[in-house]
């Protein structure tokens, strides 16, 4: 039901714009949340939207580089990578959660998962 494009490798400072696509039962989706992992840490988030009210939020480590949106025409959400560095180098995932309300962008709320696409930030 989710299923992440748009990966790929890129030189530091260039840009990257990952998709989201949304199938099948996603009425009872809250938002989704695009969350990030390197071999040997563990899976952090990056960022989140709220289908609520499309509140956004972006952590500080990504925060002015990074833009999440979506078209809900499409059932597409984006996540818009500008400025990269070698640390955003990662399998990203996409992520959505129906338990609530409200919409819990943390990985111990998310109930469904992508499969995730690399994103190889190397000069």
């Amino acid at each position: 039901q989710l299923a992440e494009s748009g990966g790929g490798l890129v030189q530091p400072g260039e840009s990257l714009r990952l998709s989201c696509a949304v199938s099948g039962f996603t009425s009872g989706f809250l938002g989704i949340g695009w969350f990030r992992q390197v071999p040997g840490k563990e899976r952090e988030r990056v960022s989140c939207i709220s289908f609520y009210d499309d509140s956004t939020y972006h952590e500080d480590s990504v925060k002015g580089r990074f833009t999440i949106s979506r078209d809900n025409a499409k059932n597409t959400v984006f996540l818009q990578m500008e400025s990269l560095k070698p640390e955003d180098s990662a399998v990203y995932y996409c992520a959505a959660s129906t338990w609530g309300p409200p919409f819990v962008c943390k990985s111990s709320m998310i109930n469904y998962w992508g499969r995730g696409t690399q994103v190889t930030v190397s000069s």
